[in-house]
């Protein structure tokens, strides 16, 4: 049993290792050993996937496609290929489904797999990752990483442990060993602006923020406070949930100081360009677009816009959430947080080959 007093699950989180760069270097014998950048070019193009000799050169994903051609000038781009990732992705998933029915896809490239009852026997669950990653590397000529643990939090934390081709086991009795020494930025959720406001509270570490009280946490971060206080003791019970449908793709960002409307552009663009990322590696296409804009005084504005048809390439998402930002009121406020967001998920036309499919 859990702290929280629910049976203990055998989670696997696998994650392919730099997903769509390897598929291209599978493919084109010519690209391998070479750092490659999957992206068009342009001014408005983002990274969709680097390969571990363009990460070297600091090249990540969701990163403008001209900052990574300053970053790594040697690197081959390859346009996106996204029939070849989703057949390659139905094969990874095909893998994952003789070990057990329940798998929960969060990306393209990711996803849970709940082996509490494994399909094919094998007595635990570092045996069942171990036969998912071989089968992946024989058949696919692909490699993955996983993290194996007793609840989807830490099982995602676990896989990016040994990446890249690796496994990563935190057992039960592992879990509070583990995570008192990890930075409170490895949370989900912890980003820079909450790391920032726990540090300012003494709290930089997993195990500073385990000795708050409950209390406490909830009375300074509200709902959030409470998620944190479980987290820090690794407990995690949501289950994995085999075919959840995406319901909307979204990033924020909370400013230094408060700013003026005019000035949130450049944010806007950046966080578009993130959320179209995100969006690329789902099977499905969003029609709604929104815009979400808080104020000095935390007041909450937001904007939406549904189209006959979703946007077709991050330059559109860009000019549908400027478009949005115009709509908001004329009353000289300052803002503290922008967001960018897509929702509205529905399956694409059946000529439409825009966006990849989960595993």
């Amino acid at each position: 049993m859990t702290d929280s007093g629910a049976p203990v699950r055998k989670i696997i989180h696998l994650d392919m290792d730099a997903f769509y760069a390897s598929v291209e270097q599978r493919d084109d014998p010519a690209l391998r050993g070479r750092p490659v950048v999957v992206a068009w070019r342009g001014q408005r193009s983002v990274v969709c996937a680097a390969s571990y000799e363009a990460r070297k050169f600091g090249v990540r994903s969701a990163m403008p496609a001209v900052r990574a051609e300053r970053l790594c000038p040697e690197a081959v781009f390859v346009p996106p290929d996204f029939v070849r990732y989703r057949a390659a992705s139905r094969a990874v998933r095909e893998i994952l489904s003789r070990h057990s029915e329940l798998i929960e896809p969060l990306s393209l490239d990711e996803a849970y797999v709940d082996v509490s009852h494994n399909k094919t026997g094998l007595p635990t669950a570092t045996r069942v990752a171990q036969a998912m990653r071989a089968a992946i590397r024989e058949e696919l000529h692909l490699t993955a990483s996983a993290g194996v643990a007793p609840n989807k939090f830490l099982a995602k934390i676990a896989s990016d442990w040994r990446k890249p081709d690796g496994q990563f086991v935190i057992l039960p009795e592992q879990v509070e060993s583990f995570l008192h020494p990890l930075p409170v930025g490895r949370i989900p959720g912890v980003g820079k602006v909450m790391e920032t406001r726990l540090k300012e509270l003494g709290i930089c570490t997993v195990g500073e923020l385990r000795a708050w009280p409950e209390a406490a946490l909830r009375e300074r971060f509200g709902r959030y406070g409470q998620r944190l206080h479980e987290l820090a003791r690794g407990i995690d019970d949501h289950p994995v949930q085999p075919d959840r449908p995406t319901q909307s793709i979204s990033a924020e960002d909370t400013f230094a100081s408060d700013v003026p409307l005019a000035e949130t552009e450049a944010t806007i663009r950046r966080l578009a360009e993130k959320v179209w990322a995100a969006a690329t590696r789902e099977p499905r296409v969003a029609r709604t677009v929104v815009l979400k804009l808080k104020t000095a005084q935390f007041r909450l504005i937001t904007r939406s816009h549904t189209g006959e048809q979703p946007p077709a390439s991050c330059e559109e998402l860009i000019a549908l959430a400027l478009a949005l930002r115009e709509r908001a009121p004329a009353d000289g406020s300052r803002y503290r947080l922008v967001g960018v967001g897509l929702g509205n998920f529905r399956d694409p036309e059946p000529r439409s080959q825009a966006q990849p499919e989960l595993f």
